[in-house]
């Protein structure tokens, strides 16, 4: 397996950009998610990684071989598609074995290497089958099948899971992952399922309008967001945000919310204006008489040991997610105490995140 590096790349049909100057290093043997809306160029970078696109300035380097302008065919790469792309008149042996008799492999080699790729995607009872009357779940172990049997430097996969219902999509997560473990591959994956994201990957690249926002482990994608956009697009459900005002000088340790003072991480960076928004998951939020900032419930929805509570404020509405111990009713007012070592501020105009003691220590880019 290989590092792959893309260093400033860029890529434009005509007047319009799809990829904005990415630069990233992709780490030997990780799973590295692209992650974002549809539309954002991260499946453009990841068909520029593969060959099927020629970035239109910028560099690809795998395994420290500059590959930028060679074919797909010249990289040793494999692609799984979120289509299948299996062969309908072959059994599920000669999908797998496709590739390997493509290059001339002997005989005796490719039914070893296929027969232990069906055992690793524990589809050995199935070689001999026709793909057409295999459930999708099988056809997309067929898929990575025959990405695997090649044993390329790197696997590249663009939403494989989005033709599956949501039973087969979480099971997949499971077995992908696993399946990662077991061979040690770099696997680069696309797509715009936070879910999936979140379960699986190393690190996350977020992307919107062609542009690469923030690239970190998940835990630190969720906790420090380096953006509002990336606060929003992570978390289900997503990121409360409430307008704020205060001095927002450096050293600053408080703003005030519709009149109420909440203390936030001590901030490290001074803000020119005096606008921000304060940023708390619903996690991070507890339903108290005594809280900060009051509202009227809105609605519950229970969501097993856990409830979803929807407040209605002067400052917006908040989401809750509070134990299923505590007892509310609509329509009843409730206060709101915040968790302060987790709540995070933003710049009210650009949308970046501030530095704060919540960042202390660096991210990972």
């Amino acid at each position: 397996m290989a590092d792959i590096e893309l260093k400033s790349v860029r890529k434009q049909f005509g007047d319009f950009v799809a990829v904005k100057d990415s630069t990233f290093t992709i780490r030997d043997g990780e799973f590295f998610v692209m992650l974002g809306p549809s539309g954002c160029g991260k499946t453009t970078t990841l068909r520029m990684i593969a060959g099927l696109e020629l970035p239109t300035s910028g560099e690809i380097l795998l395994d420290g071989e500059d590959v930028t302008f060679n074919r797909a065919s010249q990289r040793d790469i494999a692609f799984v598609f979120q289509l299948f792309a299996l062969y309908p008149h072959m059994n599920v042996r000669k999908n797998i074995a496709f590739p390997l008799v493509s290059q001339g492999v002997p005989r005796r080699d490719v039914r070893s290497r296929v027969e232990e790729t069906a055992k690793l995607l524990r589809i050995d009872h199935l070689l001999n089958s026709r793909v057409g009357g295999l459930s999708s779940g099988d056809r997309q172990r067929v898929a990575l099948g025959r990405a695997i049997v090649r044993r390329p430097k790197a696997f590249l996969m663009d939403e494989p899971l989005g033709a599956l219902d949501a039973e087969f999509r979480e099971l997949m997560c499971e077995e992908l992952r696993l399946l990662h473990h077991r061979i040690a591959a770099t696997t680069v994956y696309v797509t715009h399922d936070q879910i999936e994201a979140m379960s699986m990957a190393d690190r996350i690249a977020v992307m919107n309008n062609s542009e690469v926002l923030q690239i970190g482990p998940p835990n630190e994608v969720y906790a420090k967001p380096a953006s509002q956009f990336v606060a929003n697009f992570i978390g289900s459900p997503s990121m409360n945000f409430l307008p704020a005002r205060g001095g927002f000088a450096e050293g600053a340790n408080a703003v005030q919310v519709n009149g109420a003072e909440i203390q936030v991480p001590r901030l490290h960076e001074p803000l020119s204006h005096d606008a921000a928004i304060l940023g708390v998951r619903p996690e991070h939020i507890v339903l108290s008489d005594g809280g900060s900032l009051r509202g009227r419930v809105f609605g519950v929805e229970y969501m097993g040991t856990r409830q979803l509570v929807t407040v209605d404020t002067d400052a917006g509405r908040v989401r809750v997610r509070a134990p299923n111990t505590v007892k509310v009713n609509d329509g009843e007012t409730v206060g709101l105490s915040f968790s302060s070592p987790d709540l995070v501020v933003f710049d009210g105009v650009t949308g970046a995140a501030l530095q704060s003691d919540l960042y202390a220590g660096g991210g990972d880019g």
